[in-house]
């Protein structure tokens, strides 16, 4: 079973889109662990290695994305852990592409299926194990 974390870093405490992530993905099959809003970079990189996760998700809404995200991508790579990392949000198409770049595998924004969601990760997952 495919094992995701959502997670809400920073200040933003607009969480239902995450919500509607996390319910999506478990509906899909998947465990689902969501971490709450307003988690630090650091407890989100810990949480993840602990908990082992196949993949991890970050929802911001707070247009801190390009300081919070790198963030957490380091914090990540410093516990020696190489789990993918999708982000959800109003992210700017230029924003996107910079994320990527630095290791990001996806960035979805409002109005992205649900369905297409959970497909991408599970295929994510699928090739990293491969």
């Amino acid at each position: 079973m495919v094992k995701v974390m959502i997670a809400k870093p920073g200040l933003d405490g607009h969480d239902r889109g995450a919500k509607v992530v996390a319910r999506a993905l478990r509906d899909a099959g998947m465990e689902v662990i969501y971490t709450g809003i307003r988690q630090t970079p650091e407890q989100i990189a810990q949480t993840a290695v602990d908990e082992d996760v196949d993949v991890l998700g970050i929802s911001i809404l707070s247009g801190a994305h390009m300081k919070l995200v790198p963030k957490i991508l380091k914090l990540l790579k410093d516990k020696g852990s190489d789990v993918p990392v999708f982000v959800g949000g109003i992210i700017p198409r230029e924003d996107a592409e910079k994320l990527k770049e630095m290791g990001v595998i996806e960035v979805y924004g409002p109005g992205t299926p649900t369905l297409e969601i959970a497909e991408q990760v599970k295929s994510f997952v699928e090739h990293s194990n491969a």
